[in-house]
Order: C-alpha cells, then sequence, then structure tokens
C-alpha cells in the first residue's frame, strides 16, 4: 500500500493504476485505527485487484477539498482515473461496513 503525500503523488498513482482504492485518514480519528489493520489487510489480500494507498487528510488538505472529504475515513475507487465510488465517513465506522463497500465497488473476490 501506497502512503501518498502530495496531490502530484496522487494523480501519478491513479494514472498509473486501471483501478485504485485511495483511504483518506487521520492520525486522531478513532473510526480511521478501528479499521486500519482490515484495510491493510485487505489491500494486501487484493493486490491482484486493485491498487491501493492512504492519504493523510491533514498532510494534504488541498487533496482532500478537491474531492470534497468532509469525514474520515472516506473511501474513493477509481476505475481508468475516473471517480467510479466513494464510501463517505458516515458508513466507514465498522471493518465491516468497509468490506462491504470494497467488495461491492471491486466485485466478489472469487472463492476457490
Amino acid at each position: 500500500m501506497e502512503r501518498i503525500a502530495s496531490a502530484q503523488e496522487f494523480d501519478q498513482f491513479v494514472a498509473r493504476h486501471p483501478r485504485a482504492v485511495v483511504k483518506f485518514y487521520t492520525t486522531w480519528c478513532p473510526d480511521c485505527r478501528r479499521i486500519e489493520g482490515t484495510y491493510a489487510e485487505y489491500a494486501e489480500a487484493n493486490a491482484h485487484r486493485a491498487a491501493f494507498a492512504e492519504v493523510n487528510a491533514e498532510e494534504v488538505p488541498d487533496l482532500a477539498q478537491r474531492f470534497d472529504v468532509r469525514g474520515i475515513p472516506t473511501f474513493l475507487v477509481f476505475e481508468q482515473g475516473r471517480l467510479a465510488a466513494r464510501l463517505y465517513s458516515r458508513d466507514a465506522k465498522t471493518p465491516q461496513q468497509v468490506l462491504d463497500f470494497l467488495n461491492g465497488a471491486l466485485g466478489q473476490p472469487a472463492t476457490p
């Protein structure tokens, strides 16, 4: 998982990957801490389905503003560089909510 520290890095990341998931967070956010491990594990297990990154909304406020991130965590899914799905912070309170969104946005993973 990449950590994005500027709008330029973000633009390059999204352009470089056909499918990308970006989490906006802050270090003080309790919901962000609650889902942190879940997101990291999901990203690792699903690296073949999408590229994953995270952006500290306080460190890159212009990027958060650009995508109208008003609450954290917020998840954005990009397809071919275009915003395709968004999970607002009000719906990202639990690990299960995040997993349900990611599986819906990326398509359910294949079962063996």
